[in-house]
């Protein structure tokens, strides 16, 4: 049940309307837990079971810890990276022989599709563990974790949320406190950008996969890694945008994912707009901990080669990945002695050209993401600087191209005057436009791409 099909409508609207009847006001937690099961189980139910045992190891290892830190927090952690290593990572670990498949209980371990959601649950996981046990306070209830962990907006795809921000938030919720608009256009802007841009990109993208990517001449290569990265950025802003949406009309909130990350002048700086909530995650619970940047320059260069390594390993257990993670490292070590000095020269045009380059370079490298077999992405990358004889490419659009790409642009290059109240009646309209190209031009309904992860 994914958050653009019309059972998840129906879901929403039910558990709404339940959620906020009087009778069941002290019980809404424990009704958004069932919601949350009901919703991940949806098409899986076995692996209900792994949520279960997830969730219930963490908050047994919670307890533990707030009786001791030192020695609990750690087995807390391992427990978490053991079941994310096994299930997304096994068959790097574990030889599929005959010989050991014969054994039933590995057997049907081995043959469990990847849990959705592993990679965010597990993150909010850990940070219940580290928060709750830093801060010393009382245990929270069972149904208090299982709703921290399996809130269903961002259960499947994040925004990760961490425990100290969202605990404090569960209590009784009013029909009366809920930002409607606020709430409507978080949603209307997400189902817009998935329905009506990362949709319709994805017919044109699906040509990079290999090997269909063979047929294309050289400046369709190009054109296809361009458009990518516009439609993975509407895909997943789209998704973020739907899930702080939902939460809100529920009485959460939830973190901002996205902010505008291809206008960024620096790596740094893209990667505190880009994916927020797992820059930060990194960072609180993985840079800092490594030492971060407090002992001395070259530690911190392999603090940050450490960290976009394994960021990259935790989109998936692939070759293309881990260099992913690396390149953007090697990016961030580069520019690290430049920034101070890149800082004091202001003016108009160098900055476009910073920009530029950050977003090229972002750019590229998504070929690395998009074909997670690293052979097709180095087969990809080399076209682009290859001229194509090609008889009968295949025939891509241009001008829809553009059309599809363009609210990606526009948002990224024309938001302030609307943000400053310049533009403020032009509100109705944009969100009317949006509403009808939704409805009137959405593209073949297709997985978010995160829903991988």
């Amino acid at each position: 049940m994914t958050f653009t099909s019309w059972q998840f409508g129906i879901f929403v609207a039910i558990v709404f309307a339940a959620y906020y009847l009087p009778a069941l006001r002290a019980f809404q937690v424990q009704l958004l837990v069932f919601a949350s099961l009901f919703f991940y189980g949806y098409g899986q139910p076995e692996l209900l079971a792994l949520l279960a045992v997830a969730v219930l190891g963490t908050y047994l290892f919670l307890l533990l810890a707030l009786r001791n830190r030192q020695l609990w927090l750690p087995a807390g952690i391992a427990f978490n990276l053991a079941l994310l290593a096994f299930f997304k990572y096994k068959l790097l670990f574990i030889d599929a022989s005959p010989s050991l498949v014969d054994f039933a209980p590995l057997d049907f371990l081995l043959k469990l599709p990847l849990p959705i959601g592993i990679s965010f649950f597990v993150f909010h996981n850990i940070s219940l563990l580290v928060d709750l046990t830093r801060q010393k306070g009382a245990a929270p209830t069972l149904t208090g974790v299982f709703l921290y962990i399996i809130f269903f907006p961002q259960l499947v795809s994040g925004p990760i949320t961490r425990a100290e921000m969202f605990m404090p938030q569960i209590k009784p919720k009013y029909v009366a406190d809920i930002p409607f608009v606020e709430a409507a256009k978080w949603i209307l802007i997400g189902f817009f950008f998935k329905l009506y841009v990362a949709n319709n990109l994805n017919e044109m993208t699906s040509h990079m996969s290999y090997p269909l990517y063979e047929t294309l001449q050289t400046q369709d290569r190009w054109l296809l890694v361009f458009l990518y990265s516009y439609q993975i950025y509407a895909d997943f802003f789209g998704y973020s945008a739907i899930a702080i949406g939902l939460a809100l009309l529920f009485g959460y909130r939830l973190p901002i994912n996205f902010n505008l990350p291809y206008i960024s002048s620096s790596f740094s700086e893209f990667w505190t707009r880009w994916h927020i909530s797992l820059s930060t995650w990194l960072r609180t619970y993985l840079y800092v901990p490594l030492g971060g940047n407090r002992h001395g320059v070259w530690r911190t260069y392999l603090n940050l080669m450490i960290v976009m390594g394994l960021g990259g390993l935790w989109h998936g257990a692939g070759l293309s990945y881990l260099i992913w993670g690396l390149l953007h490292g090697l990016l961030l070590v580069l520019e690290r002695p430049l920034l101070a000095r890149l800082a004091s020269i202001d003016f108009a045009v160098f900055r476009a050209a910073r920009i530029t380059v950050v977003f090229v370079c972002v750019t590229m490298l998504w070929i690395f993401f998009k074909l997670p077999n690293f052979d097709h992405a180095v087969g990809y990358l080399t076209g682009m600087f290859t001229p194509n004889t090609n008889p009968n490419p295949t025939k891509l659009f241009y001008n829809l191209a553009l059309l599809y790409s363009l609210p990606v642009i526009i948002q990224h290059l024309g938001l302030r005057p609307l943000s400053e109240g310049r533009l403020r009646w032009a509100e109705p309209y944009l969100y009317g436009a949006m509403a009808a190209l939704m409805y009137l031009e959405a593209g073949p309904e297709t997985s978010f791409i995160y829903f991988q992860f």
